[in-house]
């Protein structure tokens, strides 16, 4: 994109979105973000921010209510506190108590969460055989991604086992979603009968993937790198893997329609995406 492309777009009408969290430099969110913004010709640009702490972080959702950005996308460790300083919130957001999508309107915040959809729209792409209703789902952590994440699941008619090393984290979680949510501590009976396991954590997993039914579907948040140890591991026994970056491009595309009022051009973002990481695909 050159410099004069940008000064022939952006105006004093300029709308403006972000991605947050920290950290935040490695996001992939203003790659997509912007090759969709560059690829519609809006007058229009997404950019990152890093807060140092929580009262940044309530002080750039003050700006937002003061109209100086449209629409923020939140990451850890924010999202649960995005949630709780929101005047209104979808149903999605309720149910897990976190969010990764606030918007601002006429001075107000509401909170909304599209990861669930972002995992359910990875699965559609690159597991299409997987059926989740009455499957049983083991999801790897208890932290923020797991509960966006686990309601979206619950919601397909999946039965999610929250699997974590702390049983009281995993304990907590299944409470605040409720019913099709159970807590398990971490071993091998906790992947029987699974149908798709869900790596939430932010290390690579220690799991004897030998155990597994060869139908069963492995997924990693993580894209950097594209293809996980996990997911390394899993294609080398046959299994169907499922990359972070499909979750990430799935989450993006309901943001930034929220964000600028608009849905996102018929353009792949993910050859984008790939280059910047130094992926082939």
């Amino acid at each position: 994109m050159s410099s004069s492309s940008l000064s022939g777009r952006i105006t004093g009408a300029v709308k403006v979105g972000a991605i947050v969290g920290r950290p935040v430099a490695h996001s992939l969110s203003p790659v997509i973000h912007n090759a969709w913004i560059e690829a519609a010709g809006m007058d229009a640009a997404y950019v990152a921010f890093s807060p140092a702490d929580e009262a940044a972080f309530e002080t750039l959702v003050a700006g937002g209510r003061a109209g100086f950005v449209r629409g923020l996308n939140v990451t850890a460790p924010f999202k649960e506190q995005a949630f709780a300083l929101a005047d209104t919130t979808s149903e999605t957001a309720r149910i897990s108590s976190s969010s990764n999508l606030l918007t601002f309107r006429d001075g107000r915040v509401h909170a909304d969460s599209t990861d669930g959809l972002g995992l359910l729209g990875a699965l559609e792409e690159q597991a299409p055989a997987l059926s989740l209703n009455g499957a049983v789902v083991a999801m790897l952590g208890a932290g923020g991604a797991a509960r966006a994440a686990a309601a979206a699941l619950v919601g397909a008619g999946a039965t999610v086992r929250v699997v974590n090393r702390t049983l009281e984290r995993a304990e907590a979680l299944a409470a605040d979603l409720g019913a099709g949510v159970e807590a398990w501590s971490t071993g091998p009976a906790a992947l029987e009968g699974a149908a798709l396991i869900v790596n939430a954590l932010s290390v690579q997993p220690d799991i004897d993937l030998g155990r597994l039914d060869p139908a069963t579907v492995v997924m990693d948040m993580t894209y950097r790198p594209l293809v996980t140890p996990f997911l390394r591991a899993a294609r080398a026994r046959g299994l169907t893997t499922v990359d972070g970056l499909a979750m990430l491009i799935g989450q993006a595309g309901p943001s930034f329609a929220a964000i600028f009022d608009r849905p996102p051009p018929d353009f792949d973002v993910r050859p984008v995406c790939l280059k910047v990481l130094g992926e082939a695909g």
